[in-house]
Parts: C-alpha cells; sequence; structure tokens
C-alpha cells in the first residue's frame, strides 16, 4: 500500500455546500476509515472559514485516490480542486492525534 496526501483547494462558495453536506462527508469519511487514515479541513488561520482541506490516504493505486475523491459528498467541480501526491514518510512511527 502506499500512502498518499491529497490536498483540497475550496472557492469561497464552497462554505454554502460544506453546511448542507457535513454530515454526508463525515459519514462517508467514517465509512472509508480503512483508508482515509486522517482527514480536516485547512484555515489561513484559526477561527477564519475553511479554504481546503487535507486527507491522508493509503491505497494502491492513484485511481483507488482519485475514486474516493470523485465520491465524497464534498466534491463539487466548480468549488473544490485537488492534488494528489504519493507520500514518503520520512519518520514511521505510530502517531496517536
Amino acid at each position: 500500500m502506499t500512502r498518499w496526501v491529497v490536498i483540497f483547494d475550496d472557492t469561497p462558495g464552497m462554505l454554502v455546500h460544506r453546511r448542507e453536506f457535513g454530515a454526508a462527508h463525515i459519514d462517508y469519511l467514517e465509512r472509508h476509515s480503512d483508508r482515509i487514515l486522517v482527514g480536516g479541513g485547512l484555515r489561513p488561520v484559526p477561527d477564519a472559514p475553511f479554504v481546503g482541506g487535507m486527507w491522508i490516504v493509503e491505497a494502491g493505486t492513484y485511481d483507488e485516490v482519485v475514486d474516493l475523491v470523485l465520491n465524497d459528498p464534498y466534491f463539487i467541480p466548480d468549488h473544490r480542486r485537488f492534488r494528489i501526491l504519493a507520500w514518503g514518510k520520512a519518520i514511521d512511527r505510530e502517531v496517536v492525534l
């Protein structure tokens, strides 16, 4: 399995979509927690509106990660862009967040 980082960049219009689909998105993350290991929103500073998000994913292929992104209720092409990068973890030890 390869570790992947998915970086999401949102337009301001994504905030409305977040409010409407937040519960469905969290359910989706929970259903796929065997592959989406860590996920969360990104802000420029604490308490500012979200401007994107990040996932750490374990998957065999790039296409599997793309599938996870495209099937997430949060994904809306007009307001959310994403990049997928293979990740080589320098310090490989268990981390509890």
